[in-house]
């Protein structure tokens, strides 16, 4: 079933998961083993490893830069879409204030910049300086090292069958 499942288009699963039983019952759930629970600490805990590797590199402990502020300069790097503010937000369901004052440090940082659409004034493009460009390899590099070792004990099938169950988690937004 969970393969037929996994080579289901997204109307098929919606249909086939209506027909499931629940996965978490009200008699028996308990929020803190819940997978909510579970991925929000993991989070957390991955964000803070990226932050002390980040704070230890002798190329990027300058910049002081945050795991958050890799997912942004990431996103810039990688995202044909991610091309503003807003546009961050929504593809990393992040908090717009809070990106504003992300953007405002990674900007000061000399990390990107941020350009004004010549069409439409009051759109605000960001993009990364060459200095954001230069350090996002060494970035990125640390964030994978950062990965392997939470998936310390997986087989990559087995990683790849965690991203594919974490993808259709999203599918299911």
């Amino acid at each position: 079933m969970l393969r037929a499942m996994a080579t289901s288009p997204p109307s098929a699963l919606k249909a086939q998961a209506a027909e499931l039983p629940e996965i978490y019952e009200a008699g028996t759930y308990e929020h803190r083993k819940g997978v909510g629970y579970l991925m929000g600490r993991l989070r957390g805990e991955m964000l803070s490893c990226l932050d002390r590797e980040l704070a230890a590199d002798e190329q990027l402990a300058r910049w002081e830069l945050t795991g958050a502020q890799f997912i942004v300069i990431a996103s810039l790097a990688t995202s044909a879409e991610a091309k503003s503010a807003s546009d961050l937000c929504k593809s990393i369901s992040y908090d717009a204030g809070a990106m504003t004052r992300m953007i405002d440090r990674l900007e000061s940082k000399g990390l990107i910049r941020r350009e004004r659409c010549a069409d439409d004034r009051r759109l605000v493009y960001l993009e990364l300086t060459e200095a954001g460009r230069a350090a996002y390899p060494r970035m990125k590099e640390l964030s994978r090292q950062g990965l392997n070792h939470f998936l310390r004990g997986f087989t990559r099938s087995e990683a790849r069958q965690l991203e594919g169950f974490l993808h259709r988690m999203l599918e299911n937004a």
